[in-house]
This record gives C-alpha cells, structure tokens and sequence, in this order.
C-alpha cells in the first residue's frame, strides 16, 4: 500500500465515522421534532439509554469485530487502520440489509411484560441493567487479552433480569421470567458454533493441504513484509465476509435494545413502522379475516367479557394453553382488525393510541409465535401457515429498524475496532497455538467462520464471532500438528463457561438494585 495511503487512513475513518454520526444524529433530531413534546428528564433517560446500548457496541468492537481483522492484521495483509476502515465499512454494509430476525429474536427473550411497559421504571431498569452487566463482562475479559463472547453475555444479562423479574413478583401474579424455550434455541446455537468452528476449519486445512500444495500457504508472516499477492487477496476475502457476517447477525443484538428504549420514551414515533408500503393495508386484512376463521373455531363456545389481554399475556408468560386463551386471542386480533381498519394506515393511528397498538400487536404476535409450536393447542399445518402469515403482517407493523440506527451501531462497533484490536489480534495470531498463524490456517478459520455466522443469520439465530474464530484457529492449530497453548485455551474456556453465570448475576442483582432505587 502507498505511504500516502497509510497515512490517511485514519483521516478517512475520522471523516467517514463523523458523517455517520452526523447523519444518525440529524435523523434522532428530525424524528423528535415531529413527535409531542416531552419533558428534559424523558430525552436525558432517552439520550442515557442510547448511550449505554451504543457502549455495549463500541465494547462488541473490542472483541467480535477486532477477531474479524485479525488474520489480515497478523499476516500484514493490511496495515491495521486501513483494514479497521475496511472491515467497518462491510460491517455496517452487513448491519444495513440485516433482517432484524436476529435483533428481535434476542429481544423475545425478555418478559412480555417488561416489554409492554417498557416505558415504565421497571421497563428502563432492565434496559440499563442487561446492559451495564455486558459491558462490565466484556472489558474484563478485554483487559486480559481473553477472546469473549459478547453476544454470550447479552443472552446471560438477559437471563438475569427474566430471572430477577419473576423472584421478585408477588406470589401468584402470573408474572413471567424467562423463556426457556427461546434460551434453549439461542443457547444451542452458541454451543453448537464453535465446536462446528474447530472441525470444519480443521478439515478445511487438510483438504487444503492435499488439494493446494504450495508451501508458502502454510508458513506464518515474516517479519512486516506482505505475504504474496495471492495469499493477500485471500486473506483480504475472507477478512471481508466475516466482517460481512458479523455486521449481519452480531450487530443487530444492540439494536433490539435500541428500539426498546425509542419505544419506551418516544412511541408515537417508533411502536409503529409507519414507512409500511401501501400494499400492507390490504395484505393485513386479508391476513386478519383468515386468521379470525382459523382462531374462531378454536374459540368456539366461549365468550369473553372485559379484557381479553391478561388471558394472552398469561399464555405467553406460562406457555399453558387454557379454555380463555383461544377466545381471549379472537377478541384481541378482532380488536386490532377494527382499529387498523378504523385509522386507515399506521400513520395515522393517533398519538394517544400509538403505544397500546403496538402492545396489542406485539402481544398477538408472542402468542402466535408459540402456538404454532404448542403441541396443545392443536394447530393443523395449513392453520399454522395462516397463523404465520398473519404474525409476519403483524411483525411488519412493530419490528422494525430506522437506518440511522444501523448507521450508530456501526458506527460504535467501528471505534470500539480501532481503539481495543490489538490485545485480540495477539491472542488470535500468537497465544492460541504453540506456533504463529499461518496464511492457510488464518483463511481456513475465516471461511469457516463467515459461513457458519451466515447460516445463523439466515435461520434468526445469534452466533459469537469471536467463539466461531478463535475456535476455527484452534482447529487449524490442531489439524496441522503445531499444538496448542493451553494456558490461553483454559483461559477462553473459564471465559466461555463463567460468561452465563457471571451475566446473570450481575444482571439480575442490577436490576434488583435498580428496580429498589426506582
């Protein structure tokens, strides 16, 4: 790379880092502007939360993204700032046309009903609370140069508070912790991802080295001189794709939380996705007269009389379907035909109803999402298609992300990358095997990674860029024979094992303590 080339990559990055904050700060501005005015304690909680989620990522950055760059970092493919620049700039493309299936998946973790009040004291204590317990977590390991897993103590933070929650409702309130069938899900993708990590990559090296033998391929950098031109281009692919997957899948964690606190203190803009293409209108009604149909026979018999909320509220927190639940369900998807019909549009949904509409919705969709895989509640196959249907229609309305979001959030993983790479960089290309990271070993581990990461991305799954990577090099340590430095592996294990306990203690003792406070 030319001298002058070096010299300004940080220049770009400060001018490419800075209009992205301009840009997502502008667009904050310009959509508070059109909401009602609210009092300096709601935009200074708002402008604390935001600051804190935004934290979370800028940590994330230390770890998942800084593994990204590792390879090409280590075996001077690309001077650090420039490939800090570059695997940003594919990080936020990854964040930009990421689904959201992941960020919202994370997010249903929660108790449905912190999620409904998150407006309220207890809505912004767990807000702060699964927050602050991750981003302790991660600078610890950080400090030790520990390959950590941020979306492990998310998952662990969540937990805790689900946890923290249900000990502390009253008795027989029906209040709901965590959902363990969600957890379980998450939690075999993040088991399952590093161990597929080590032996995929492991038998990618050998079949490279009976398929490809070129010598070079397998020798570790020398000194600071660039490895061939077609090593490089290898190296800088695989760098890519990664950085790729991860904005993809890892960068949508902080933004569920992030449209959690929009929502908690300026819903009139953001319970509603009013950016919904004029086809929606009809697509949800057709969707929401096939559903009554298919709800309606399973109701058959029953009436409810009041509020038919808490009926669904309490399937969703206990899972147990009861003679109220399906009628219950029926009043409340009529309820919110009538009132989308009513308005005309999500726009046009008045203020004042802008926040219950969204909880009716989203509520209807939890329920949804369940009984179509509840066994009880005895759902045909072509009733669970127009179920899903109508919970896609549904989801269209409130689970959404603005751009200027994903742009924050690449922006706070892009500065946490350049400010904290270096400790993980070492530990990737020196600590993990007892011999340095060769070319071959860095791509092997990165192919590997980048597809794992991107099949959970397309199945709404999370998976640790960090774990995916550090477990592909330790794969390929051990496939080629160079050994591995057990001390660091100890290290990362006690890291991997401790990361669940240590979150969820923190987390829920947080939240206690917040909650006390509050």
């Amino acid at each position: 790379m030319p001298g002058w080339a070096h010299k300004a990559s940080p220049l770009i990055a400060i001018l490419v880092l800075g209009a992205g904050a301009v840009y997502a700060i502008a667009a904050l501005v310009g959509d508070l502007e059109t909401a009602p005015a609210s009092g300096a304690l709601v935009y200074a909680l708002l402008g604390l939360a935001l600051l804190i989620a935004l934290g979370f990522e800028f940590v994330n950055g230390f770890h998942d993204t800084a593994n990204a760059v590792a390879t090409v970092i280590y075996t001077n493919s690309m001077p650090p700032h420039f490939a800090v620049i570059w695997s940003g700039c594919f990080n936020f493309l990854g964040v930009l046309v990421s689904s959201g299936a992941v960020a919202f998946g994370i997010i249903s973790l929660l108790p449905v009903e912190l999620i409904l009040q998150v407006g309220s004291n207890a809505g912004f204590s767990m807000v702060f609370a699964l927050l602050i317990a991750a981003i302790i977590w991660n600078l610890g390991t950080w400090y030790y140069g520990i390959p950590n897993s941020s979306s492990h103590a998310l998952i662990g933070s969540i937990i805790g508070v689900g946890l923290m929650n249900q000990l502390m409702a009253p008795s027989g309130s029906g209040t709901s912790g965590v959902d363990w069938d969600q957890a379980l899900g998450v939690g075999k993708s993040l088991l399952f991802s590093p161990l597929a990590g080590f032996f995929i990559a492991g038998l990618m090296l050998i079949l490279a080295k009976f398929l490809l033998r070129i010598p070079a391929l397998y020798k570790p950098p020398v000194g600071k001189s660039p490895p061939p031109w077609w090593i490089r281009a290898l190296l800088i692919f695989t760098c890519t794709g990664v950085s790729y997957a991860h904005g993809s899948n890892d960068g949508q964690k902080g933004m569920g939380l992030i449209m959690l606190i929009l929502i908690g203190t300026v819903p009139t803009t953001y319970a509603l996705n009013k950016a919904v293409p004029d086809s929606y209108m009809a697509t949800f009604e057709k969707n929401s007269a096939a559903v009554a149909q298919v709800i309606g026979k399973k109701a058959a018999g029953y009436n409810v009389l009041g509020n038919p909320r808490p009926a669904v509220t309490q399937y969703v927190a206990r899972h147990e379907v009861t003679e109220g639940t399906f009628p219950s369900l029926a009043v409340l998807v009529t309820q919110i035909s009538d009132q989308v019909k009513q308005y005309g549009s999500l726009a046009k949904v008045p203020a004042a109803q802008v926040g219950n509409e969204r909880n009716d919705m989203y509520l209807a969709s939890e329920a949804i999402r369940l009984l179509m895989k509840d066994k009880a509640a005895e759902l045909s196959k072509d009733d669970v298609a127009v179920l899903n249907d109508y919970k896609k229609s549904l989801d269209a309305g409130t689970k959404f992300i603005p751009t200027w979001v994903k742009v924050a959030v690449a922006i706070a993983l892009g500065l946490g990358t350049m400010v904290g790479w270096k400790r993980i960089v070492v530990t990737v290309g020196e600590k993990i095997g007892k011999e340095h990271l060769s070319y071959g070993q860095g791509a092997a581990a990165e192919l590997t990674a980048m597809g794992l990461i991107l099949a959970a991305d397309n199945y709404g799954l999370p998976a640790s860029t960090t774990h995916v990577l550090s477990s592909g090099v330790a794969g390929t340590m051990a496939a080629n024979g160079s050994g591995l430095q057990m001390s660091t592996l100890r290290s990362m294990a006690l890291a991997w094992i401790l990361t669940l306990p240590a979150a969820i203690v923190l987390s829920g003792s947080l939240f206690a303590l917040l909650r006390y406070i509050f």
